[in-house]
């Protein structure tokens, strides 16, 4: 069975975009070679990514330019090379390779992706998937990278979900630029 892990980038106060939906403090103070051969070290792993279409325009419009692939060569080239599908009901079409586009319920998508052979998935961005899907019990682990800031405003990947998510912690990882991965399990 399929696994499905969300790996996003929060604030010390909890939220993954600011009030209008930007992440690029994210991408601030990132300097450190630990950091780099991490982030560069996860690109290349495998898995097929799963998006909403907010994320999914967000990451088509750099990963596959010359930009991205100058800046951050390996991290380019695991984003274009992976398998990815976008949920949404508004786009007619996809043209990032290895994109599927999905225009029925991610939820039921999900359970069924979850049932077929292949690699697990990762949900990055998509704050509204990520409540979905968590609010259906179909989250299996979670990876926060915590940033040294705080927002004040902004939005959770838990905002609508219903009912308590449960999780167990299970690995810690800290940076010299001040980022704190941290690793949690579903307890469902």
């Amino acid at each position: 069975m399929r696994k499905v892990m969300v790996y996003n980038q929060i604030t010390l106060d909890g939220y993954f975009t600011d009030p209008k939906g930007d992440m690029s403090w994210a991408h601030e103070n990132t300097n450190d070679a630990e950091w780099e051969e991490y982030v560069s070290g996860n690109a290349g792993g495998g898995g097929t990514l799963l998006f909403g279409r907010i994320t999914y325009q967000m990451m088509e419009s750099f990963w596959p330019t010359p930009q991205a692939a100058h800046q951050m060569p390996e991290v380019a080239a695991g984003m274009n090379r992976h398998k990815k599908v976008v949920f949404s009901k508004t786009l007619d079409k996809v043209t990032w390779q290895n994109t599927t586009l999905i225009k029925t319920d991610p939820v039921e998508a999900v359970r069924k992706m979850k049932q077929e052979s292949g690699e697990d998935m990762v949900v990055m961005g998509s704050g509204t998937i990520i409540s979905q899907l968590a609010a259906a019990g179909l989250i299996d682990s979670y990876q926060f990278v915590v940033c040294p800031l705080a927002l004040g405003k902004g939005r959770t990947m838990f905002d609508g979900v219903p009912k308590r998510v449960n999780m167990k912690h299970t690995s810690t990882r800290t940076f010299k630029n001040g980022r704190v991965v941290l690793g949690y399990e579903s307890t469902k």
